[in-house]
C-alpha cells in the first residue's frame, strides 16, 4: 500500500475556487463518464443537494459531479455553475432534448467569518470546473475549506482555522482517496499521537480546553449554543461497485470522521460523505470500506496541518510550528 495523489485516480478531476474577501469557496469533483455513487449523512444539521436520487431504489445510477461548498444553504447555487459547465460539454443524463448533469452537493456554514454577503454562487461553481482542468490537489485554506473553522464550543474567539484536505492510497490496482472540507464543532485528533492538534483554545490561545470535557460540564443545558459547523467530503475510487455498495462505503467512511473529530456527528454538525466509483477495478467492499475511513481520517488531518490563519483565527502552523 502506498500513498498517491487524488488526481492519480483516472477519470476523476478536482477543482477549487474561492473568494478571499469572504473568505469562502467551493470544491468540485467531476467524473465526466459518470460514477456509481452513494451518500451518508450523520450530522443533525445537514445542507445537501440531490441526495435522494442516490437511494438504490431510484432511477439514476450514475452521477457526474459532487460540489462541496461554503456559504450555508446559499452556497448550493454553486451547483448551477457545475451543471452549466457539464451541459456545455454534453455530459449528463440523456433526456433527448439535452443531457442533464447529475450534480450532488453539500454545504458548510462559514457565514460567520468575514463578510456573510460574499458566498459561493453559480459563477464560482463554474470557475471551480474550469480550474478542474488543471486537476491540482490543493490543501489548506482553499476551495470549500477557505472559510472553514474548527473547535467552536466556546465561540469564534477561541476557535481555530479549518481547511480542505486530500489523501489517497493505492493497493495493487485499487486506488481510493478522499477530499474533505473540515468545519467542525469538535477538536481534531492526530491518530499517530492521539493528541488534539487543533480545536477549542484556552484563554492563552495556545492550549486546548478539550471540547468533549466542556460539553460534559454542560450536559444539562439544552440550549443551542453552537452554530457554524459541518464537515463534508467525497471519497473517490476506481473500484467497481454498485449504487447500494457505494452507500455502504459512505457509511463505513464516516468512521474516519469519528477517528479524527471529537465529537463527530453532533446535532450541530451536518457531517456528510459522498462516494464515487469509476468502475475500473474489482474489489472487496469491506476492504475498500475500511480504506475509505483511513483516507478520510488522513485527509482531515492534512486539511488542518495545511491551513493558514485568517481574520484572527489561529492555525495549526501558528501553534505547532511557531
Amino acid at each position: 500500500m502506498r500513498e498517491i495523489l487524488l488526481n492519480d485516480i483516472g477519470g476523476i478531476k478536482i477543482g477549487n475556487a474561492e473568494k478571499l474577501k469572504g473568505p469562502t469557496g467551493c470544491t468540485v469533483v467531476i467524473c465526466e463518464k459518470g460514477a456509481s455513487a452513494g451518500v451518508d449523512v450523520r450530522g443533525g444539521s445537514p445542507g445537501t443537494r440531490e441526495t435522494d436520487l442516490l437511494n438504490p431504489v431510484n432511477l439514476v445510477d450514475k452521477i457526474h459531479a459532487v460540489v462541496l461548498t461554503g456559504g450555508s444553504a446559499f452556497g448550493l447555487d454553486a451547483a448551477g455553475g457545475v451543471m452549466q459547465y457539464l451541459e456545455e460539454r454534453s455530459i449528463g443524463f440523456d433526456v433527448s432534448v439535452t443531457k442533464v448533469p447529475i450534480v450532488c452537493g453539500a454545504v458548510l456554514f462559514d457565514l460567520n467569518i468575514g463578510d456573510y454577503r460574499i458566498r459561493p454562487d453559480k459563477s464560482m461553481g463554474y470557475e471551480a470546473c474550469i480550474n478542474s482542468e488543471l486537476n491540482l490537489c490543493k490543501n489548506g485554506s482553499v476551495g470549500a475549506g477557505t472559510g472553514a473553522t474548527v473547535g467552536k464550543i466556546l465561540g469564534d474567539e477561541y476557535a481555530m482555522k479549518g481547511g480542505l484536505g486530500s489523501f489517497a492510497l493505492q493497493i495493487g490496482d485499487l486506488k481510493i482517496g478522499a477530499v474533505v472540507a473540515v468545519n467542525c464543532l469538535g477538536d481534531i485528533i492526530d491518530s499517530g499521537s492521539g493528541s488534539i492538534i487543533a480545536g477549542a483554545l484556552g484563554k492563552d490561545k495556545k492550549s486546548f480546553v478539550n471540547t468533549e470535557k466542556v460539553m460534559l460540564n454542560m450536559y444539562s443545558e439544552k440550549k443551542n449554543m453552537f452554530s457554524g459547523n459541518t464537515t463534508i467530503g467525497v471519497v473517490v475510487t476506481n473500484g467497481d461497485f454498485t449504487k447500494s455498495e457505494m452507500n455502504k462505503m459512505a457509511s463505513m467512511a464516516q468512521d474516519g470522521y469519528g477517528r479524527a473529530i471529537r465529537p463527530a456527528h453532533s446535532m450541530f454538525d451536518g457531517d456528510t460523505i459522498f462516494t464515487m466509483a469509476t468502475g475500473k477495478v474489482k474489489s472487496d467492499l469491506s476492504v475498500a470500506g475500511f480504506l475509505a475511513a483511513k483516507v478520510v481520517e488522513r485527509a482531515i488531518v492534512r486539511a488542518i496541518k495545511n491551513a493558514d490563519s485568517v481574520l484572527g483565527y489561529r492555525s495549526y502552523k501558528d501553534i505547532w510550528t511557531a
